[in-house]
C-alpha cells in the first residue's frame, strides 16, 4: 500500500524523465547488440583478398540468383595476379603495374616513379586490388604527376585497383578490359570490436568517396561498390565507365574495331 501511495504521489515530470532514460538505455543495449551481430556476420563473410585467402582472384558477379562468371577471363594467370605488385617499364613511357596491392606498394611505386624521372607518361594496371591506403596514395601520386592510366585488353583492375585508375588525367579501358568494385573489408589478422569496425568502415568510406570526388569520378561508381559484398564484384560495363566518368577516352567496341 505504501509503495502504491508513493508511486501515485511521484511528480509526473520525474516519471517522464525516468521513462525517457530507461528507453535511452534500452536503445543503447540494442544498438550494441546490433553492432556485435554485424561484426560477427562480417567476420564470417569471405573477404576477397587473393594474397591471404583462398578466394578466387576474380570473384563471381553480383546477382540475385546464381553467381555469374566474370564477363571476360583475364589474360594473366591467378598465380601472377596473386604476387605482390611488380613494375616494368614498357616502350612509349608506359609503366606496367601488375599484381596485388600489398602493404608498401605505394612506397615502391613512388620510388619507381622517382627513379624514372619524366620518362613515365602513363601507368598500365593489371591488379586484383588489395590495400586501400596504398591504392589511394598511388592514385594521388599519379594525379600529382599528371600521368595517364590504362587497363589493357583482358587486363584486370578490381577491388581497390579502380581507385588507382581514377588518378589518371586521361583514363582508358581497352576493349574487354575487366574493371570491378565491391565493399571494403578488414583483411588483417586482428579483428576489431563492433564499434571499431563500424567507425573504421565509415571513415574509410568517407575517404574513398572524397578522393573519387576530387578525381572527378561520378557517385554511381562508389554506390555500386557499397552495394556489393566483398566476395562478389560489380563488373562495370563500358557504358557505365563513361557514365561514372571513370574513363575519359572512348571505349573500343567490337563494332568499332570492324
Amino acid at each position: 500500500m505504501r509503495l502504491k501511495t508513493a508511486f501515485l504521489s511521484t511528480d509526473d515530470g520525474l516519471l517522464m524523465r525516468g521513462a525517457f532514460f530507461g528507453l535511452l538505455a534500452a536503445a543503447g543495449v540494442f544498438l550494441f547488440v546490433d553492432l556485435r551481430e554485424m561484426s560477427l556476420a562480417s567476420a564470417e563473410l569471405p573477404g576477397h583478398d587473393p594474397m591471404t585467402t583462398d578466394a578466387p582472384v576474380l570473384p563471381p558477379a553480383l546477382t540475385e540468383g546464381v553467381p555469374h562468371a566474370p564477363p571476360v577471363e583475364p589474360e594473366s594467370s591467378p598465380e601472377v595476379l596473386r604476387q605482390p605488385m611488380r613494375f616494368e617499364l614498357l616502350p612509349g613511357g608506359t609503366l606496367k603495374a601488375e599484381g596485388s596491392i600489398d602493404l608498401g606498394t605505394a612506397d615502391r611505386f613512388a620510388e619507381e616513379i622517382a627513379a624514372r624521372g619524366e620518362y613515365v607518361k602513363s601507368v598500365s594496371l593489371n591488379s586484383p586490388g588489395g590495400s586501400v591506403n596504398d591504392a589511394l596514395a598511388m592514385s594521388t601520386l599519379i594525379r600529382g604527376k599528371a600521368l595517364n592510366t590504362r587497363v589493357a585488353t583482358k587486363a584486370l583492375c578490381a577491388s581497390s585497383c579502380p581507385l588507382v585508375f581514377a588518378g589518371g588525367v586521361a583514363r582508358e579501358a581497352e576493349e574487354d578490359a575487366i574493371l570491378g568494385v565491391h565493399q571494403v573489408f578488414n583483411a588483417g589478422q586482428e579483428k576489431p570490436s563492433p564499434e571499431q569496425a563500424m567507425s573504421g568502415a565509415q571513415s574509410t568510406t568517407a575517404r574513398i568517396a572524397r578522393h573519387l570526388d576530387d578525381m572527378g569520378i561520378g557517385n554511381g561508381l562508389w554506390i555500386n561498390a557499397l552495394e556489393t559484398p566483398p566476395d562478389r564484384l560489380y563488373y562495370l560495363t563500358p557504358e557505365e565507365m563513361v557514365e561514372f566518368k571513370l574513363t575519359t577516352a572512348p571505349v573500343a567496341t567490337a563494332e568499332q574495331a570492324d
